[in-house]
């Protein structure tokens, strides 16, 4: 069964272009580690300080072992840690979906 994490960011509004950066670093290291990245969305119109990263797995097994070839990652590393020097996301919240298919 595919799971898609929907990752909520909570990010400083005044620091958008430094989350952007972080996203878009994401958009090479993701793929590159496993995960089958759906995207990165930022605040547009409305509230301005919440962001989405979507990422899709084969199974929750396929999810932790991109988690852990995310963490021996040079680039995932470099870029966690920009995020915390960079203090532009003030919390994450990760939820696991699941696709509605055609029923019997």
């Amino acid at each position: 069964m595919t799971v898609t994490v929907s990752i909520r960011y909570w990010i400083d509004p005044y620091k958008r272009d430094a989350f952007e950066a972080y996203a878009r670093n994401w958009l090479d290291i993701i793929p590159a580690c496993g995960g089958d990245l759906v995207g990165y969305f930022l605040p547009h119109e409305g509230i301005n300080n919440i962001a989405w990263g979507l990422i899709s797995f084969e199974s929750l097994a396929a999810y932790e072992a991109y988690r852990a070839r995310l963490r021996t990652d040079a680039g995932g590393a470099a870029n966690f840690r920009m995020a915390e020097e960079g203090r532009f996301i003030h919390a994450e919240e990760r939820t696991f979906l699941r696709p509605v298919t055609p029923g019997p």
